[in-house]
């Protein structure tokens, strides 16, 4: 029997987060919501579609009005207006109307794709989130931020739109390449850092567990995180106040994303732009310093970076300035008080901000250590 989670949105219950091993109750699942009187469409990427794009469609297929299958080349340079524009073709033209559902079957980019265009096409049309990565399930699944890149901007177009549902088959982790799946592990950290200090010791204690995936860990890990960002997002959903606190590591780690073409996997940098964040934290006499090292050392075990090469920092300043977390001209940075405790500073100077990027900066001593 598949686990659940209810999010709630503005007080009233929203979607569920379900919990399973497989996607044999997927279809139970939507029918709930009605699927059987429905058109469906799949929107998934390249690479997903090989692994799980026919064993879902055939799920669908005869249950309801009509299903159909729209794949895009995988990839964070796909995550455009594009894309978008061939959904929307895709849609009309084969008559799909606003009480049809879409569904975002793949990783962040899928999810945030789909769900943008569910945000837009007729106004709004329901959709569900089968999130086929770990980042995904920890993360971008959850909430309803959606959003596309615009000129290798990171997410600078988007939509709130909330999913009916959260399907999650945690056995797809076993088929991650190992880079894919230590990249959604960054989220993962900054969950338990930001809200969860007992979290943050779990990690460590089930580390091997973790590196080795083991079924039952992963999914308590998966559970944990989802629950941390339920908590934040019922209570803040259109990021008002406390849900900017899950962009810990973001700030930085976008701008780095940008200037390396996006070589670099999201995760990847996630964990870079938390070791800066922690930095200056640390700095700021925040955390100690011996707190600040053990932030840093955990991504190693998780074949995480904790310095960048191929960076000038004056740049990754200037695109923080572009960032979208930017308020009235200052920059929403958030740092951390203790393990397990971010908040929202303001204050951070450019001089701080260069200092941190430097921290991460590979260097020649590096290369010899």
């Amino acid at each position: 029997m598949a686990q659940r989670l209810s999010v709630s949105y503005q007080k009233k219950p929203c979607y569920d987060i379900v919990f399973s091993q497989s996607f044999a109750e997927l279809w139970e699942e939507l029918k709930g919501l009605g699927a059987d009187g429905r058109r469906l469409c799949i929107v998934t990427d390249s690479r997903v579609d090989e692994l799980y794009g026919d064993a879902v469609l055939k799920l669908l297929e005869g249950n309801c009005l009509k299903t159909a299958k729209y794949v895009f080349p995988a990839g964070e340079e796909h995550k455009t207006l594009d894309t978008v524009k061939g959904v929307y073709t895709y849609l009309i033209e084969e008559g799909f109307d606003r009480k049809d559902m879409l569904i975002a079957l793949g990783g962040g980019v899928v999810g945030d794709l789909t769900g943008y265009v569910a945000a837009t096409y007729l106004r709004g049309i329901d959709f569900v989130q089968i999130p086929t990565t770990l980042l995904s399930q920890v993360d971008s699944s959850i909430g309803g931020k959606t959003g596309v890149d615009f000129d290798g901007y990171k997410n600078m177009v988007g939509a709130f739109k909330m999913p009916r549902l959260v399907y999650m088959n945690l056995s797809v982790l076993s088929t991650l390449e190992d880079r894919q799946f230590f990249s959604g592990f960054a989220e993962v950290m900054k969950s338990a850092l930001i809200k969860d200090a007992a979290f943050y010791e779990w990690l460590i204690e089930n580390m091997y567990e973790i590196c080795e995936r083991d079924a039952a860990v992963l999914e308590e890990m998966v559970r944990r995180c989802c629950g941390i960002k339920k908590l934040v997002v019922e209570k803040d959903p259109t990021e008002q106040g406390d849900r900017a606190l899950l962009n810990l590591g973001h700030t930085i780690g976008h701008a780095i994303e940008k200037a390396k073409n996006f070589e670099l996997y999201h995760g990847e940098c996630v964990a870079l732009g938390t070791v800066a964040a922690a930095y200056i934290s640390w700095k700021k006499e925040l955390l100690s310093m011996e707190e600040y090292y053990e932030i840093r050392d955990m991504f190693v075990p998780f074949y995480l970076p904790i310095s960048v090469d191929g960076i000038e920092p004056e740049e990754i300043l200037r695109l923080t300035k572009s960032d979208k977390k930017m308020s009235a001209g200052n920059i929403r940075f958030i740092l951390l008080k203790k393990i397990g405790k971010a908040f929202i500073d303001t204050t951070v100077t450019d001089e701080e901000i260069l200092a941190a990027i430097k921290e991460i900066q590979f260097s020649d001593e590096d290369a010899h250590a």
